[in-house]
C-alpha cells in the first residue's frame, strides 16, 4: 500500500515558574511567522528560462521611513525535495556528486527541484526516487520543511523518509552532467550517523534529514515502533 505518514508532533510542557526571561520579561512565541518588508524598487541581475533567478531589492524598513532602503540580493528558488532513503536492514541509499560551486564530491540523498508549479512535495520525491535511484517507495513519512539560507534565498526543503522500498524502471529518463558520473551506495543508518556528528559529512540536506530521523526514532538503532 502506498502511503503517506504524517509527521510525528510534540507538545512540550512548561513548568510554572520558567515562562520569559530569567529578567522576568516576557518570551515571543516560540514559532516562525510569515512577514513582508516594503520594497521600494526590485531589479533583475539575471533571470533566463531556468527556474532559478537572482534580483536585487531596496528594503524599507516598516515604519521608518526616514531611513534610506537598503539593498538585499534575492536568490528565488522554486524549492526542493530531499530523501531519506531506508531498506528493511536499516540501510540508506546515498549518491556521491561532484559539486562545482562548494568544488567537493559530496555525500549526498537523492534531491530535486520542486519546478513544476502546483505539484506537492511528496510527488516530486516520489520522481526523483525513481530518477536518480531507480527505486520506488511504498511508504513516505513527512520529517519537515526547512529554508535552506534565508538571508540570501526563498528556497525550502522538504524532507521525507522513504521505506518500503522496491527496485523501479527510470522510464526514458536519462541522467547527464553531473548526475551521469553519479554514484549510489547503501550506509547503515547508524553509520552514517556517526559520519555526520564527526564532519566527514558536511551536506547540509543530509545533516538535517538524518538528525530528524534519529531524534524521532524513525531509523537505525534508535527506532521505536518499527
Amino acid at each position: 500500500m502506498d502511503m503517506l505518514t504524517p509527521p510525528l508532533q510534540f507538545r512540550a510542557t512548561v513548568p510554572d515558574g520558567l515562562h520569559g526571561s530569567v529578567t522576568g520579561m516576557p518570551t515571543p512565541r516560540l514559532t516562525d511567522e510569515p512577514e513582508a518588508w516594503p520594497v521600494t524598487s526590485s531589479t533583475d541581475l539575471h533571470r533566463d528560462d531556468w527556474v532559478v533567478a537572482l534580483r536585487s531589492d531596496d528594503v524599507q524598513r516598516p515604519g521608518q521611513l526616514q531611513e534610506k532602503p537598503f539593498r538585499r540580493l534575492v536568490l528565488e528558488h522554486p524549492g526542493a525535495v530531499i530523501i531519506l532513503a531506508v531498506d528493511d536492514q536499516e540501510r540508506v541509499l546515498c549518491i556521491r556528486q561532484y559539486r562545482h560551486a562548494a568544488q567537493h564530491r559530496l555525500v549526498e540523498l537523492p534531491a530535486g527541484l520542486c519546478d513544476v508549479e502546483g505539484e506537492d512535495p511528496v510527488e516530486v520525491a516520489r520522481r526523483e526516487l525513481v530518477e536518480e535511484a531507480s527505486m520506488s517507495a511504498g511508504e513516505w513519512t513527512r520529517l519537515s520543511s526547512t529554508f535552506s539560507s534565508p538571508g540570501l534565498s526563498n528556497e525550502i526543503m522538504h524532507f521525507f523518509l522513504a521505506r518500503d522500498l522496491r527496485p523501479a524502471d527510470r522510464g526514458d529518463f536519462v541522467p547527464e552532467h553531473e548526475e551521469a558520473d553519479m554514484e549510489t551506495f547503501w550506509v547503515p543508518f547508524d553509520d552514517l550517523v556517526s559520519a555526520v556528528l564527526d564532519g566527514r559529512i558536511a551536506d547540509a540536506p543530509v545533516v538535517v534529514a538524518v538528525l530528524l530521523a534519529q531524534a524521532r526514532g524513525l531509523a537505525g538503532s534508535t527506532r521505536t515502533g518499527g
